[in-house]
């Protein structure tokens, strides 16, 4: 797929994205929204409840689910007969989440911020603390970047 940005602009803005306030997944989706043709309001509803690890449950990472939702928008399968589309598009999910994990060491939330599983529903404050002890700034502009990367490579 033709990308109107750079993979490491894509992950510029995601990381951007993320320090003004959106949730994980919010901060990809909305970086691709070049490539997604959705609506900034629908693209962050959308992924809002994606946040803290799936609501601050903390299983699979915002970022994660963020570069899943833009892939299956732009690269998937919408029949329910479509098998041969099907398993393309699960291998294409499956080859992102093997490469995240190997690059950060998981796709859950809890074990990438080694925090216990869910939490309180009401999100944390948007500190300079928070930024400076949370590495989610670095774990969406790396979705991002693999994402873009990934797409980019596809073109053929």
């Amino acid at each position: 797929m033709k990308l109107n940005l750079t993979p490491e602009e894509y992950s510029a803005k995601a990381k951007a994205l993320f320090e003004q306030g959106y949730n994980c997944a919010q901060a990809v989706l909305l970086a691709f929204e070049d490539i997604t043709n959705l609506d900034i309001k629908t693209a962050a509803a959308l992924s809002s409840s994606f946040g803290g690890g799936m609501g601050r449950l903390r299983e699979v990472c915002g970022a994660v689910s963020g570069m899943f939702m833009v892939s299956g928008i732009v690269r998937g399968y919408n029949n329910p007969d479509a098998t041969d589309e099907k398993a393309k598009h699960y291998a294409f999910i499956q080859n992102l989440a093997a490469e995240y994990k190997k690059e950060n060491g998981s796709i859950i939330c809890r074990e990438l911020l080694k925090l216990p599983g869910a939490e309180s529903p009401i999100p944390e404050e948007r500190t300079a603390e928070y930024y400076r002890r949370r590495p989610c700034g670095e774990y969406v502009a790396h979705a991002a970047l693999l994402l873009a990367r990934t797409l980019e490579a596809d073109e053929g």
